[in-house]
């Protein structure tokens, strides 16, 4: 990639419909400006800045963990480090991931349906997943969304 081409990183959205529904979108971050981070260090492309009441974390799932149905406790950005694991939506589309693999959550006030409200959840393959969490407790913070 060079200087002239703006980075397009995929992601997958987690959100309830007007229905109260959880369903999976593609999207693209995209907004990226070629700036330096600091004083005398080269230009990078880097995307939008959150600020505001914002929790960092990383949580481990043990080998065979299964969450049961649940909506995600606040909007967040969730990136694999090692592993892989799984969410299923309520409309029944399920969608894998693995390390570097960006997904926003985002099904909070679903509407339970059969038994299901927000998601579930669970690893793959025999190895924990570990994941970052970036959580949202500030409205002002949240990432903008193209629809």
């Amino acid at each position: 990639m060079s200087e002239n081409e703006r980075p397009a990183v995929p992601f997958w959205r987690l959100y309830a419909d007007a229905t109260g529904v959880s369903r999976w979108k593609r999207g693209l971050m995209t907004r990226f400006a070629l700036k330096s981070i600091q004083p005398q260090a080269a230009p990078q492309w880097q995307g939008d800045q959150s600020r505001g009441d914002i929790s960092v974390m990383t949580t481990v799932l043990p080998v065979g963990w299964r969450g049961d149905w649940h909506e995600n406790p606040t909007p967040q950005w969730i990136v694999p480090i090692s592993g892989r694991w799984w969410v299923e939506a309520m409309d029944g589309e399920r969608q894998e991931f693995g390390p570097g693999e960006f997904s926003f959550g985002g099904d909070q006030n679903c509407r339970e349906r059969d038994g299901r409200k927000g998601h579930c959840s669970g690893t793959l393959r025999d190895e924990p997943a570990v994941l970052m969490l970036i959580q949202f407790h500030d409205a002002a913070a949240l990432p903008r969304f193209e629809d």
